[in-house]
């Protein structure tokens, strides 16, 4: 049986449920960010050990000979790996690490290991996030029980948390850059190590975290942020495309899609493009609201704030991010190649969500580890309608400097009952994320969508 993690600074967190009524944040509290808080709401300090240090800022420049467009050069690339968890001592490390991650040694016992290093807390964010953070932090508040926000802008809106929804729209809503443009692609090994490239080209204009965006003006374009995607390959499906508007009140306008099919040539809307809903040509391997780690509307499960705990996590990934690396070098039978994953111990905020005895969804519940330094989601645990393990799921995390951002560079979902899985983000022969664009609404409508398809 696995143990449950221990949980570490567990506060009255947990005593509220997703209905409750919570109080904005005080002075008091606003006060403490950027004191023994950082920007973001982070603790500031190391912990008992030492083993996690203090947060001085992550990275504010990038290294000696880096220039926009290149794979990101690894900072840590001397580090040399601490220990080693495997199947020979894994239980000595449980409490450092999920159930779902438990379960992979024990799916994997010969293959599956973690390679762990010095933590570093690099994750850091453009000085105008922080200081929209402290400024909307008093105001921020959720509306339609969660499933919407107001009185907030650019920054992390929650950063002290007191529920598992204020934390989890923490994750929703921290910052990725402006507009952006991806370009990578996904593959789905089967059983044996075999693969099939799926490419992709997908644009993103980030609305929320525009330096100029207002809470009122936001309310009243009631947009988060629009998404548009394109496969590039294979040709069987090249030319499949997606548009997607985020909104802030998911109940006054619920998420907008549509999709261009190069077989019939129209644009047709796709209200069916959330929850769980199969992903993109991701071979049933996650659903839509996986994307991200988490996305979407929060309304089929009731969240929990469990607290925070220390945990060993895919972190400052430069090595699997490389383009010294070939596909063939990362992907094999059963998870990534662990030769180029890098775990380090962070403090992460634990949200537990449990789905609503009057809704639907092929996840039961579903446990989220959430980096306090960058509120990215860094680890899920997934379990299905018998309350088995059913899925675990890891973004392998980097800072791009160009942008300030620490944002996932691959995207790993764990499939335990097929033994398979599914990366999402493999760049490492693609050119480098571009965040200079600067895109326009006019360039994320339905007609924009069937230029992108053709």
């Amino acid at each position: 049986m696995i143990k449950k993690p221990t949980l570490i600074a567990l506060t009255l967190c947990s005593l509220f449920s997703t209905t409750a009524v919570v109080a904005k944040m005080t002075s008091e509290e606003v006060a403490r960010l950027g004191a023994d808080l950082t920007p973001v709401g982070a603790e500031k300090a190391a912990n008992a050990d030492g083993s996690i240090p203090a947060w001085t800022g992550g990275i504010k420049t990038p290294p000696a000979g880096y220039s926009p467009g290149m794979h990101h050069p690894d900072p840590y690339g001397s580090d040399k790996v601490l220990f080693t968890i495997d199947k020979s001592n894994v239980e000595k490390y449980k409490a450092n690490l999920s159930p779902g991650q438990v379960a992979l040694f024990e799916a994997y016992p010969d293959t599956f290991k973690m390679n762990i290093y010095t933590t570093h807390r690099s994750a850091s964010n453009p000085q105008f996030v922080y200081d929209a953070t402290k400024q909307y932090a008093p105001t921020a508040e959720l509306i339609e029980e969660g499933n919407g926000i107001k009185n907030t802008a650019i920054g992390i809106p929650f950063p002290i948390p007191k529920t598992g929804l204020e934390a989890i729209w923490n994750h929703l809503l921290r910052y990725r850059g402006l507009s952006i443009q991806r370009f990578g692609g996904q593959a789905a090994p089967t059983a044996s190590g075999s693969y099939n490239m799926v490419g992709f080209d997908e644009q993103l204009l980030v609305k929320y975290s525009d330096p100029k965006a207002t809470p009122a003006e936001l309310q009243e374009s009631n947009i988060l942020f629009k998404f548009k995607q394109k496969v590039t390959e294979p040709a069987r499906l090249a030319g499949t495309a997606l548009l997607v508007h985020e909104t802030m009140d998911q109940i006054l306008t619920p998420r907008q899609a549509w999709t261009y099919n190069t077989g019939q040539r129209r644009v047709r809307r796709a209200p069916n493009v959330a929850y769980d809903a199969p992903g993109t040509a991701a071979d049933s391997l996650r659903t839509t609201d996986d994307f991200d780690m988490f996305n979407g509307s929060p309304n089929r499960y009731t969240w929990t704030l469990k607290g925070k705990q220390e945990l060993y996590i895919p972190y400052n990934s430069y090595k699997l991010h490389s383009d010294k690396l070939q596909y063939d070098d990362i992907l094999m039978a059963g998870h990534v190649n662990p030769e180029h994953v890098r775990y380090e111990k962070h403090r992460v905020w634990v949200v537990e969500a449990n789905l609503k005895g009057d809704t639907r969804h092929i996840y039961k519940k579903r446990v989220f580890y959430i980096d306090e330094d960058s509120w990215q989601v860094q680890v899920t645990d997934i379990y299905d309608n018998r309350d088995q393990m059913y899925r675990v799921a890891m973004a392998h995390t980097i800072n791009y400097y160009d942008a300030l951002t620490n944002w996932s560079t691959l995207d790993v979902y764990h499939d335990l009952n097929s033994r398979r899985y599914l990366a999402i983000g493999l760049d490492n022969q693609e050119k480098m994320y571009d965040f200079s664009q600067s895109f326009n609404d006019n360039e994320f409508t339905s007609s924009a969508l069937r230029r992108e398809g053709r």
